[in-house]
């Protein structure tokens, strides 16, 4: 009994997120999260798939304390995200939004990347190797001087990921990465991922995506967790995925 509990414990520990009877409430009353529990470790890749309404960005919006104020626990690499730790939480966890222009405001790339460096308080040559490494991860390093708002949108979606990693996150929390991408934009940025170390909770309809990209996937409906597994399991059940208005890729 003693080793299975000093194993919980140290998963607890080494989880890059832990999330534990998450509950939370729209003003108004709606119910967007009923108890969520989940746990990724370090460098997993996980998908969070379901219908529209199923509390999914309101997960994600939960995992860097833009939304708090429910019931339950959230963690970050074992720190507890509570108002006195949001500097260091919104350091270890990047958030990407669905639409990169809620992301990009300054007038060029590298001052939107160097943007979170800069908030943190580092020295300057810091915030230009981050900026310089962050960019070449997106392969965007010829792009520093462009405007953001002058590149396409699978340009601006790796800046917006650049513009998170620059921060050295501990975690990534994608909303629809692939949203409005064309093919050949969506194989890259799904190269792109699958090549950052980063574990990653990835917000999609995109079931191909899912397929190719993320081997364990949670679908989440109503604001409960109603599956966890193997991406590959889920995949071929088609009753769940129907139930839950998913369609297998």
């Amino acid at each position: 009994m003693l080793d299975y509990l000093e194993a919980k414990a140290e998963t607890a520990v080494a989880a890059a997120v832990e999330v534990r009877g998450l509950r939370y409430s729209y003003p108004g009353g709606f119910p967007a999260l009923r108890g969520v529990d989940l746990v990724l470790a370090p460098g997993e890749k996980v998908a969070l798939v379901g219908p529209n309404g199923a509390g999914k960005s309101t997960l994600l919006l939960h995992l860097n304390g833009i939304l708090r104020g429910g019931e339950g626990e959230v963690r970050i690499a074992g720190l507890p995200v509570k108002p006195q730790s949001l500097g260091r939480i919104r350091a270890l966890v990047g958030l990407v939004f669905q639409n990169p222009d809620d992301q990009l405001f300054s007038p060029t790339v590298v001052e939107d990347v160097a943007f979170g460096p800069l908030h943190m308080g580092l020295e300057e040559p810091e915030v230009r190797r981050r900026s310089q490494e962050a960019l070449a991860a997106v392969h965007m390093q010829e792009y520093g001087s462009r405007m953001p708002h002058r590149l396409s949108l699978g340009e601006r979606k790796r800046v917006s990921i650049a513009t998170v990693l620059a921060m050295e996150p501990a975690v990534l929390a994608l909303d629809e990465p692939s949203s409005g991408l064309d093919p050949r934009s969506r194989r890259a940025l799904i190269r792109l991922l699958h090549q950052l170390p980063q574990a990653m909770l990835v917000a999609t309809h995109d079931m191909h995506l899912v397929r190719d990209l993320l081997p364990r996937t949670v679908i989440l409906n109503a604001g409960l967790v109603v599956a966890d597994g193997l991406t590959s399991e889920i995949l071929r059940d088609v009753r769940l995925l129907e139930e839950h208005g998913l369609e297998a890729p």
